[in-house]
């Protein structure tokens, strides 16, 4: 991979003459542990027919494919979930047969894949379809040749859009496809017992389903998490690119992940079990061109995974719809893959997220726009902060980090983009390297200067981020 070291030692002295600074101060309550984030938290989400093999006979999930293996490898993507509206609509879809079920498990032993969540077909327009018979025959080879892989089986995907389930023989509403889902899974436990589900994997922003799908089933023992779909800035159709980018960085966005904690994550856990994102992005109907697609979705997408992960959210898998623009993971002009620059926002996440969050104190007198997160795990904590602050004004920061005389060594990573700002689309580093889907990624930690017993300082460019990681033994 490319090295960018040089680079971003001139962009921080450009960051820093150019820039007005603004002081901020992190105290971190090193004696408190907060969530366990997951190993497998980050995670993609693929359409069923992208596990079908194309007219030549290939498949897109395969061992062999060394671009996609490294490019998973290289981001540290731990989790699939294979499912969306493919798994049943159109009616006409192929279901996956054994070839294509053993081409995606080498595929995911083969890039480092801890989880899959694996969705079976729900939409029955006939009952002489006998899907519930053909899903239970597929649970049964899944289990008997990769259960180690396999997290837990779905049914279905958003079972309330009508749009695809007026075609259903029997759902309606919530309690028909309740009574429907119940067999579906009852044939599949039939067949291996053990088996457990994730749902119900309802559109955005339909939470009662999602709620009253963890309440009825809460106390069946065959729950492995609550799944919901979540879109944050809804479908995105006709905004202009500078607004999207306004929209992603905003603080309202925040304001409206804790709406929706409130009203679907604190009930779900309150039912003794665990949520996550199956579906989740900045924009559904593909996402905004110019936005979606550029370095602010980086920043983005590493304060959605921090924020839910404070949450205590079980996991995030980020759409990938063979081929839009708000993908992690996309074909460059001539059909090779790469990264979007939002993959670079995962990656850093997946650097400072090993471990268990801790309660960070931000004073910010200037107002700058701007989060912080730390986790803490192996000996290190690791403080992840984001300057979303940009445009005309935009202004860089000087943080202090407090971390109660614990300190001993402090490195750190940036997060930049050296083209357009937020607006770029190439151009990006994190720790100074690109990452390519042609080799390892390069990225290197650079040491802090020492600062007293107990602090250190970073300053932090307008439109980036950085992870300080601080050995404490």
């Amino acid at each position: 991979m490319k090295i960018l070291s040089h680079l971003i030692c001139a962009g921080c002295l450009l960051a820093g003459s150019i820039q007005a600074q603004s002081p901020v101060t992190l105290t971190i309550d090193a004696k408190v542990a907060g969530a366990a984030i997951p190993d497998d938290f980050i995670g993609l989400s693929f359409g069923m027919r992208a596990l079908l093999a194309d007219k030549a006979g290939a498949h897109f999930f395969s061992a062999t494919n060394a671009p996609l293996v490294t490019l998973f490898q290289n981001v540290g993507i731990r989790h699939l979930r294979m499912g969306g509206t493919t798994v049943e609509s159109p009616v006409t879809t192929a279901i996956p047969d054994k070839t294509d079920i053993d081409s995606f498990f080498g595929f995911v032993q083969a890039a480092g894949v801890k989880q899959v969540i694996y969705s079976l077909r729900l939409l029955q327009t006939n009952s002489a379809q006998q899907y519930p018979a053909t899903n239970a025959a597929i649970a049964k080879y899944i289990w008997s040749h990769y259960q180690p892989l396999l997290e837990c089986f779905a049914l279905g995907n958003e079972p309330d859009l009508q749009r695809v389930f007026f075609q259903d023989e029997i759902i309606r509403n919530f309690t028909t496809y309740l009574n429907q889902w119940r067999k579906f899974a009852a044939a599949i436990t039939n067949a291996v017992p053990a088996a457990k589900f994730a749902g119900p994997d309802a559109g955005s922003g339909n939470i009662n389903w999602t709620v009253n799908f963890a309440k009825a089933q809460k106390d069946s023992g065959i729950i492995k998490e609550i799944t919901e779909h979540y879109y944050a800035g809804g479908k995105g159709r006709d905004v202009e690119p500078g607004q999207g980018i306004e929209t992603m960085l905003s603080p309202d966005w925040i304001k409206s992940y804790k709406n929706l904690y409130d009203k679907m994550g604190a009930p779900v856990l309150s039912y003794g079990l665990p949520f996550r994102f199956t579906e989740a992005n900045d924009h559904y109907s593909g996402g905004i061109p110019g936005a979606s697609d550029t370095f602010a979705g980086a920043l983005w997408a590493l304060d959605f995974l921090h924020w839910w992960a404070a949450h205590d959210a079980r996991g995030v898998d980020f759409h990938n719809t063979q081929w839009v623009v708000s993908d992690v993971i996309t074909p460059d002009e001539k059909g090779r893959l790469k990264i979007n620059p939002k993959g670079y926002g995962l990656k850093a996440f997946d650097l400072a997220s090993h471990g268990s969050m801790m309660p960070v104190t931000i004073s910010n007198p200037d107002g700058v726009n701007l989060t912080a997160y730390a986790v803490r795990g192996a000996g290190n904590i690791f403080v992840t902060i984001i300057n979303k602050d940009h445009g005309t004004g935009a202004r860089a920061v000087d943080v202090t980090i407090a971390t109660n005389g614990i300190s001993q060594r402090a490195e750190t990573m940036f997060l930049i983009s050296h083209e357009g700002g937020v607006a770029a689309k190439t151009g990006v580093s994190l720790g100074g390297a690109t990452i390519g889907s042609d080799g390892p990624w390069l990225g290197k930690w650079t040491p802090l200067a020492p600062d007293k017993a107990g602090q250190c300082v970073v300053k932090v460019a307008a439109a980036s981020a950085a992870i300080v990681k601080i050995t404490t033994k």
